[in-house]
């Protein structure tokens, strides 16, 4: 017969395996966890370590404007990736404590699209959104109506820039706040991919509407320097 001492101790030792079980798979989804955050927050980078200087035109939200400054940061060499390399660093500079124009962590880019312009059967209309009557959108139409986005200088191109819906869902509200990130956006692309003429926003691939509420997504926006003064230092 088993002593009443030696169940005791057959018991502790199942709750000791119990326990080490429990433990040993919440750290494990936790180093998961950390892992898939760290990846989500981390720049697209060039798969070399040479770096490059570039220009990104910071949002500062306690004055309301655009501040240009010099970073050393690694791109890829496809104009694509470079794209949206240089949005992915811009956002990550955003969501860093100190920041001059806070934007919730984690990546904001789906893709970034390039395409030549002309772009053959779109057209800004005039038809008025259902929500916003005093903006105009892009709307695809005829070919033979003879309307398309149209270059400044020939080789432009249309940067279609995809958001993610994690990201735009979790924006501040605000016709300043959302109007900085786009201006911030544009400028940086304008900067430093000068082909870039014309830029046009998605989420998760399908037209919205607004940012956070404020800021128009439904038009496309030609690119222009938007920095109102440069600032080569601090943190943004």
């Amino acid at each position: 017969m088993i002593q009443r001492h030696q169940r005791i101790v057959f018991w502790c030792l199942i709750a000791c395996i119990v326990a080490m079980t429990a433990l040993l798979v919440v750290e494990r989804q936790r180093a998961r966890d950390r892992v898939l955050r760290l990846a989500d927050q981390t720049p697209l980078d060039a798969p070399t370590a040479t770096t490059e200087a570039v220009t990104m035109d910071f949002a500062n939200d306690n004055d309301g404007a655009i501040h240009q400054g010099q970073r050393e940061i690694a791109l890829p060499t496809d104009t694509t990736a470079r794209a949206r390399a240089l949005i992915d660093h811009l956002i990550v500079q955003y969501s860093q404590a100190g920041s001059a124009h806070p934007l919730p962590p984690g990546a904001a880019v789906n893709e970034v699209f390039l395409i030549p312009l002309p772009v053959v059967g779109y057209a800004t209309t005039n038809t008025p959104a259902a929500l916003h009557p005093d903006r105009k959108a892009t709307v695809l139409v005829a070919p033979t109506e003879g309307s398309s986005l149209q270059p400044m200088s020939p080789g432009g191109e249309l940067a279609v820039v995809d958001l993610r819906s994690s990201f735009v869902d979790q924006h501040p509200s605000g016709v300043e706040v959302e109007s900085l990130t786009l201006l911030s956006i544009i400028g940086t692309l304008h900067a430093n991919l000068p082909q870039i003429e014309q830029v046009r926003f998605l989420v998760d691939g399908t037209p919205r509407e607004t940012l956070a509420g404020h800021a128009d997504l439904l038009r496309t926006y030609p690119t222009r320097d938007t920095a109102t003064e440069s600032d080569d230092g601090g943190t943004h």
